[in-house]
């Protein structure tokens, strides 16, 4: 049981250490935490039912941060496709609107003539 606590505790220590010395992180590495947290949590209580809950969560925490990662990163990519996105519909609105006017300056010169 002290065994438990003492590997719970570590892991705990480690998290806060990332977080703390990290200034922002992103959605990769957010996910990525999460997974790790998550994987040893639960690496921890599948094998405390076999009497190995250590090797668990140290089995479970790198499975639980690489499928984090993961889930992140195409978390990321969407993001970035939004945004870029995004970026292109008000390029797209500021030619439309400059074509517009453009429109109405030679209407007005032809009315001229």
């Amino acid at each position: 049981m002290l065994r438990k606590a003492g590997v719970g505790a570590a892991l705990l220590v480690l998290m806060m250490t990332v977080v703390g010395c990290s200034a922002s992180l992103s959605t990769r590495e957010q996910g990525g935490l999460v997974g790790a947290g998550v994987g040893a949590g639960a690496g921890a209580i599948i094998g405390s039912t076999v009497g190995h809950a250590a090797a668990g969560a140290l089995i479970g925490g790198p499975v639980g941060l690489i499928a984090g990662a993961l889930i992140g990163d195409h978390l990321m990519g969407q993001e970035r496709r939004r945004q870029d996105q995004s970026m292109q519909a008000d390029q797209n609105e500021r030619e439309l609107e400059r074509l517009r006017r453009e429109n109405q300056r030679l209407r007005g010169e032809r009315s001229e003539r």
